[in-house]
């Protein structure tokens, strides 16, 4: 049988050097102290979820969608509430959607009744895609602002009165 001699390699988290178990190989990237394999775990795990975001974004919504019926849409029309005399639960009145991670105010029920939940679901799915991909970008281009706002001349920021000014 033939003995496989690794040499020694730094560890991806710790960066200490350590020799390898033979039958692992050239796949042990970490010294095999608890908490390096912990942190190289962590930081795979989030690559693979930021390569396979649109796997969890599909299956997140295909499970809120999963409960609900498909409603006929019906024309809307402006009414008085329907005042019912029994406190019993009306059963042909359809399931009110999922309630959203996202808080976008509006009046669930109402909306609900007039577009149907599979519809309700999905623009509240959409709101929460656009808010994040807002909340994304809004941080860079502030950077962006303040990078800018360095490289002008410091006359620029004056307060205007004469106080700053010489005689």
């Amino acid at each position: 049988m033939k003995q496989i001699r690794s040499k020694k390699q730094p560890c991806r988290i710790c960066r200490k050097w350590f020799k390898p178990d033979p039958r692992l190989g050239d796949r042990q990237k970490t010294c095999g102290a608890d908490e390096c394999k912990r942190q190289w775990h962590i930081k795979k795990c989030a690559e693979w979820n930021k390569k396979n975001q649109q796997y969890f974004r599909e299956i997140y919504l295909a499970g809120k969608l999963s409960g609900l019926k498909p409603t006929e849409s019906k024309p809307f029309t402006l009414s008085a509430p329907k005042l019912v005399s029994s406190d019993l639960p009306d059963l042909s009145k359809p399931v009110l959607a999922p309630k959203p991670r996202l808080n976008l105010g509006l009046p669930r029920p109402e909306v609900q009744e007039v577009i149907g939940a599979q519809s309700l679901v999905i623009i509240e799915y959409i709101a929460q895609v656009i808010l994040r991909r807002f909340q994304e970008v809004i941080p860079a281009q502030l950077s962006e602002i303040i990078r800018d706002q360095a490289q002008l001349p410091p006359t620029v920021f004056s307060r205007g009165d004469r106080q700053n000014q010489g005689p």
